[in-house]
Parts: structure tokens; sequence; C-alpha cells
């Protein structure tokens, strides 16, 4: 397994949708297990692969609490079903907007549809922590960041900011 480098906002790759994943074999199975390593590493309780570079549809979650046992999950081509009219408000981060922390507001129940880690066809009903992540993750394969679900304000000043230290570093920007 290895340890990728996440792209980091203002990257414009994060704001590309991602691909389907064609054909589960070895190479996404490896791609999972760099994945999980990655998020690991980070640390963070998820990741899409769009956050490590790959356009493809697939994320990783564990949030199994520290100290715990971990409890990896992998979502192939994860589409979201259904979702609850009750919302819940969780102080989301990413791993692509480090040290940044707003609290967005989704729905707190769905139910997911994906394919695991040897290809075959699942469904899960997830709420709480689960759910927010599973949306947040999912929103990365469609090119959404969470600051897109706080103020316009809000989310001019995080992108101005990293925009900024981007220029600095002398990476890409939007």
């Amino acid at each position: 397994m290895t340890i990728k480098p996440l792209i980091i906002l203002p990257d414009p790759l994060l704001r590309q949708i991602s691909a389907p994943i064609e054909r589960v074999d070895d190479e996404v199975r490896r791609m999972a297990d760099d994945m999980l390593e990655t998020m690991y590493d980070a640390p963070g309780i998820g990741l899409a692969a769009i956050q490590i570079g790959l356009p493809r549809r697939m994320l990783v979650i564990d949030i199994a609490k520290e100290g715990d046992e971990k409890a990896p999950q992998v979502f192939i081509n994860p589409e979201i079903l259904t979702s609850t009219d009750e919302r819940s408000v969780y102080e989301e981060g990413c791993l692509s907007i480090p040290d940044y922390y707003a609290e967005v507001e989704r729905p707190a129940g769905i139910s997911v549809r994906y394919l695991d880690r040897d290809g075959r066809p699942q469904e899960i009903a997830a709420d709480g922590l689960l759910a927010t992540c599973l949306q947040h993750e999912i929103d990365h394969l469609n090119g959404v960041l969470f600051i897109d679900h706080i103020s316009k304000l809000k989310r001019e000043m995080v992108v101005r900011k990293f925009t900024k230290a981007a220029k600095t570093r002398g990476s890409k920007a939007i």
C-alpha cells in the first residue's frame, strides 16, 4: 500500500466529475487500499479517489472511534437512492481543505447503492455521521466541496485564502 499526495484547494481537479468504474479488479482493490492508507495517514474518516488525483467514482470511509478496531468501508460507484426530510448539522472538515471546518446541514438519513471491493452490488441505509460522511464524499465525486454548502461570503473567503497559499507555494489555481 502506498500513501498518495492529497489534492488541495484550489486545484481545479477537485471540481471534476469522476467517471464510473467499469470493472472491479485487482487494480481497483489496490487503489482502495492506497486510499485507505492515505486516509489513515492524513488522518481522516473519508476520502474520495479524486482527492488523490484519480477521477474515478470510488470512496473509502472509516468512522470507527479512536481506540476502536478499524472498520474500513469501500464504496465503488456509490449512488444516493433516497434521503430523509429530516436534517442534521455536523461540523465538517476536508482533507483537501486542511484546517478549515464549518457546520453543514444535510439530510439526516440516506440510502446508498454501490459495489463493494469484490464488485458485488450492495445497499446501505445510513444515518448520523455515516450519512454525513457518505454525502460529503459522494459530493466530491460530483465536483462539489463541503464549502459549497456554506454561505457565499464564507466560501469566497476560504477560496481566496487557499488560492493565496497556492500562489505562495507555486501550485495550480482555479
